[in-house]
């Protein structure tokens, strides 16, 4: 059984994580988003860290938090003025974004439900080697995760590129 510690820790990060989530989404200012973001990424790796995974904890923190975290505020100084607000979102279709995301809350409610421990069976679970995360990692084969890693690498290039042009062109 779980200590309450640790409940308590796991829902403070869970609300860090909504909270900053939502500042992130709903802020006018580009950099604060920024900063939100990287808030709500430092508690993602806090939940890696509870569920004792070091090694994903510490990749979350080094790519993401890090690496991403910075291009992104690279990107922004580069492209815009970040002192400026931008204006309000002004939408026709509000009921439909609303309806949409009642829809998704529902969704995510069931599967979260549908998995949660105290109404799903818990498998046993065998703590995989360095070696076997780096395979599924490198590996091309059903399951592994060469190809997206290589896509979002092409990604962030064009980004950095795109980012430079623009920033030339002024």
């Amino acid at each position: 059984m779980e200590s309450v510690g640790s409940i308590i820790l796991y829902t403070i990060v869970a609300l860090a994580m909504v909270v900053f989530s939502v500042l992130a989404v709903t802020t006018r200012k580009i950099l604060r988003a920024a900063t939100y973001l990287l808030f709500t990424l430092f508690a993602a790796a806090c939940v890696y860290f509870m569920l004792d995974y070091e090694f994903l904890g510490a990749v979350q923190i080094a790519v993401y938090a890090g690496g991403i975290v910075v291009l992104f505020v690279f990107s922004i100084l580069l492209t815009t003025h970040p002192g400026r607000n931008s204006e309000p979102l002004a939408s026709k279709s509000r009921v439909l974004g609303a309806v949409a995301s009642v829809a998704m809350l529902l969704v995510a409610g069931y599967a979260l439900v549908s998995r949660c421990a105290l109404f799903v069976a818990k498998p046993a679970l065998e703590t995989p080697t360095m070696q076997q995360i780096g395979e599924s990692m490198m590996s091309t084969s059903e399951g592994g995760y060469l190809l997206p890693f290589e896509a979002i690498s092409v990604l962030l290039l064009a980004c950095i590129i795109g980012g430079v042009v623009i920033a030339r062109k002024r």
